[in-house]
């Protein structure tokens, strides 16, 4: 589907946008991939990657830039919606900028995509936007509802919203594996709580549940990848196997145990294969036949969640992965 078509990724110079571009150029033959972001020194780093092939495209914007997002759209077929404040301490100490991005600029990017004709959208969510305790999950909770709603908004355009939600995922700027390795010389890697758990996911999973949604969405949908969990202790183990581990305590906004279904979504939520479906409940879109297809409801109080996964990560799963990634997560 993504053939002779255009496609682009807003905050397309971070993590996701660093797998996405290169696996898109690799399974398909896009027309254009364009790099909307705002950091020019990312954009000019991330060029050199892709020297030579002109379906790369770089365009310097913000989301929180209506009029530029508007340019940047023209003649585009798909949007991935990366762009983000999403570290919890600088969404708490600068709460306006959190939600001029993640709720204005959301909001921005509807209007944009639905004026502009663009065929469908997935942005990307998190596990806390799942019963929030902090202002980055509350902000990407009302995210979710806005692209939701959007496609109650596109009235009579053309125009489809879908929303991708998965946890930790390994590897990413910011994450906790680069951050164990960087450190892992001094002897001591600092532990939150001792009972912490966090799912564990790939970002080339992540890019392949975000085709998915493109693929199967019929608007409205919040897709949740069935992934592996891992206690932090364990996990700290396999990359410092000698280091202590210190216990520092939660800090401020951060839960015990990552969430991506709650109960109060159970009622909308169906299982598949490989993932979950929690539907609009809006419109009464969630008795839809189109959306349900061959899904099987969850049981009513179901929860998704980090400590009561079926499935966890083994030490020799996650010792491959950092083989297999080391010069990766070197880079980062």
């Amino acid at each position: 589907m993504f053939n002779d078509k255009s496609i682009l990724i807003t905050g397309g110079t971070g993590s996701f946008g660093h797998t996405f571009v290169p696996m898109i150029l690799a399974r398909y033959n896009p027309r254009r991939v364009i790099i909307y972001s705002r950091d020019e020194m990312k954009q000019w780093e991330m060029a050199k990657k892709f020297q030579g092939d002109t379906r790369v495209r770089f365009f310097i914007g913000d989301v929180r830039d209506r009029e530029r997002l508007y340019r940047a759209l023209d003649g585009v077929d798909y949007v991935v919606h990366a762009a983000a404040t999403k570290i919890v301490p600088t969404a708490e100490y600068n709460p306006f900028e959190c939600v001029k991005t993640n709720v204005m600029g959301a909001m921005n990017l509807i209007d944009a995509c639905i004026d502009k004709g663009v065929k469908r959208v997935v942005a990307l969510s998190t596990d806390k936007a799942s019963s929030p305790v902090n202002l980055y999950g509350a902000t990407k909770l009302a995210s979710d509802k806005l692209f939701v709603a959007g496609n109650s908004y596109a009235g009579g355009h053309d125009t489809r919203f879908a929303v991708v939600r998965y946890g930790n995922v390994m590897g990413s700027r910011g994450s906790v594996i680069p951050f164990f390795m960087s450190i892992k010389d001094k002897g001591v890697l600092p532990i939150t709580d001792e009972r912490m758990t966090r799912f564990m996911i790939s970002l080339e999973e992540g890019v392949e549940l975000v085709w998915h949604a493109f693929e199967d969405m019929e608007g409205g949908e919040i897709y949740v990848k069935k992934i592996p969990s891992m206690k932090v202790t364990d996990l700290a183990r396999v990359v410092a196997p000698e280091a202590r581990q210190e216990i520092v305590g939660i800090r401020p906004g951060e839960k015990l145990h990552e969430q991506m279904i709650s109960a109060e979504d159970s009622y909308y939520t169906y299982e598949y294969p490989e993932h979950f479906k929690i539907l609009p409940v809006i419109n009464n879109w969630s008795s839809c036949e189109k959306r349900i297809k061959d899904g099987k409801k969850v049981p009513e109080g179901f929860v998704y969640a980090s400590d009561n996964n079926t499935e966890w990560m083994s030490d020799e799963e996650l010792q491959a992965w950092i083989d297999k990634n080391r010069e990766k997560i070197g880079s980062i």
